[in-house]
């Protein structure tokens, strides 16, 4: 039966935009049971390790065929030509302090980095980096701002555990550790992925892409 799955489960895992869960391929395999599916998967995996190019990994809570780390720089000149399309250094920094930080307000992400991020911000929750997740009680009641799903999986973590040291990120983006982004450590509590509790519904909460 593992054999038989096998080439439908990596289809269906090659073709999926996100990552697919143990759940969303049981509902797809319907009438199929769990373990065969497991089985299938465990098998899948065993011949990706002993393939080239790509590897089948766990990513957000799902599995996702991608190209192996050690053959990112060659990906990467691939790519290097739609630079529009790539995060600004800015907005990679804003995205580690909102990532070891969170949930933090866009004041708050300002005081870190000494500059106004209120664009840069609204730029990652276009790209569905970072979300709304409820706002800070103080006076003014302003946004709080936490990772999302995507940013796991554009960044190949399973979840908030998996990042690396302040200083690790720090000397990848090429940037100085701000005092206060060291202070915080990369201890931020993994947040749920679920609708943001106290947005929804809320009349005052932003769309997609609107800082306050």
């Amino acid at each position: 039966m593992s054999d038989e799955l096998k080439p439908i489960l990596e289809a269906l895992i090659f073709a999926s935009p996100d990552p697919l869960t143990p759940a969303a391929l049981v509902e797809l395999l319907d009438g199929t049971p769990q373990e065969d599916i497991e089985r299938a998967i465990e098998a899948l995996q065993a011949e990706y390790d002993e393939r080239g190019g790509l590897q089948m990994v766990q990513v957000a809570g799902g599995y996702q065929i991608c190209t192996r780390p050690e053959l990112h720089d060659w990906v990467r000149r691939l790519f290097h030509q739609h630079s529009k399309q790539r995060l600004s250094v800015q907005a990679l920094e804003t995205l580690a302090v909102i990532a070891y930080k969170q949930p933090i307000t866009s004041a708050e992400i300002a005081e870190i980095r000494g500059v106004n991020v209120s664009g840069v911000v609204g730029t990652l929750l276009e790209r569905h980096l970072v979300k709304v997740v409820g706002r800070k009680q103080v006076v003014g009641r302003p946004f709080l701002y936490a990772t999302t799903r995507e940013f796991l999986n554009q960044f190949g973590l399973s979840d908030l555990d998996d990042l690396p040291k302040v200083e690790e990120m720090a000397e990848a983006l090429g940037m100085e550790v701000p005092s206060a982004l060291v202070a915080g450590g990369a201890e931020a509590p993994p947040l749920p992925f679920d609708d943001p509790v106290g947005t929804a519904g809320d009349p005052d909460a932003p769309p997609s892409g609107q800082v306050h």
